[in-house]
């Protein structure tokens, strides 16, 4: 493919992306674990962070692939956000949150990434 363009959406999606990581990671870990003293479930964080090389070198492939795996990240801050209380909704819904301004971004740089103004289909 042709080299990445710096644009404001890659650098959004960028950014949102890590910040999905780090959430995943310390909702699990430490904020609102499953059991006392983290839980395995902050293994869900590994697909984020084997796609973000290619989407911080904003790879087309990558980009793509990327809106369709941050949909399950988005469900399961839905399904959790209102089937958990406390802090681990609040978490949930923001990890929800996180994964649709995601979704929007990335798809923002596929678009600009492309470059011709097609639909992303």
């Amino acid at each position: 493919m042709t080299a990445a363009r710096p644009s404001r959406s890659g650098t959004l999606a960028s950014a949102l992306l890590l910040a999905l990581i780090m959430l995943c990671l310390a909702w699990e870990l430490w904020l609102a674990p499953l059991r006392p003293g983290g839980s395995w479930l902050a293994l869900k964080a590994l697909p984020l962070l084997l796609i973000t090389p290619g989407v911080l070198r904003r790879k087309l492939y990558t980009c793509q692939l990327s809106t369709m795996l941050v949909l399950a990240y988005f469900a399961e801050g839905v399904v959790r956000g209102y089937s958990e209380r406390g802090p681990g909704q609040w978490l949930a819904l923001t990890a929800a949150a996180l994964a649709t301004a995601y979704f929007f971004a990335a798809i923002a740089c596929v678009r600009s990434l492309r470059g011709d103004g097609r639909p992303v289909a």
